[in-house]
């Protein structure tokens, strides 16, 4: 049924897109009906792409995903996918987040890059999630300016919201926040 469901979310997001290469895709092909996966999952969001990932059975190209980002535990990845993108939806709608409770974020076990020493955080805080983007950007975006954008914004917040957001004491001194 989630399956389905998926399929037909997904469906609807290729019909509403007007993506140059979605519209050259319908014009130009008839068989199959339906843009590869490459183009389709372009233009899911990322919240239909957390669900469907969470759904794929356990198998090598799963694992294989889920190792691409460092990680040993698919379940792990599938965790961040959900926080990532119920975090993006908070923001999205111009929801509070410096003391909010969010879904608690799992913190890897021996990740392969550089991640948090200090694992004595709350993970249904918003630093846990924010460490777990930037463990991510390093990989994915190593022009990202997250790092010291969000270092310089948290330098403006008093001490408490900070405190309340979860963010620990020497924070900006962990190696995952070291500016490079």
């Amino acid at each position: 049924m989630r399956y389905a469901n998926h399929l037909d979310s997904l469906q609807k997001e290729i019909e509403r897109s007007n993506e140059t290469f979605i519209a050259h895709y319908k014009a130009t092909y008839n068989n199959p009906s339906e843009p590869p996966s490459w183009m389709s999952l372009e233009v899911s969001s990322f919240g239909l792409l957390s669900k469907i990932f969470h759904n794929l059975k356990k198998c090598p190209e799963k694992m294989e995903v889920t190792r691409h980002f460092g990680l040993k535990d698919v379940s792990v990845l599938e965790n961040w996918m959900l926080c990532f993108s119920t975090l993006r939806n908070i923001c999205a709608h111009h929801g509070r987040v410096w003391n909010r409770r969010l879904t608690p974020i799992k913190l890897p076990t021996h990740p392969t890059h550089t991640f948090l020493s200090n694992k004595s955080v709350y993970t249904n805080k918003l630093y846990a999630t924010l460490s777990c983007i930037e463990y991510t950007l390093n990989l994915i975006s190593s022009g990202s300016t997250f790092k010291s954008r969000l270092t310089d914004l948290i330098r403006t917040c008093p001490l408490a919201q900070a405190k309340e957001m979860g963010f620990p004491e020497n924070w900006s001194e962990e190696e995952l926040w070291k500016p490079k």
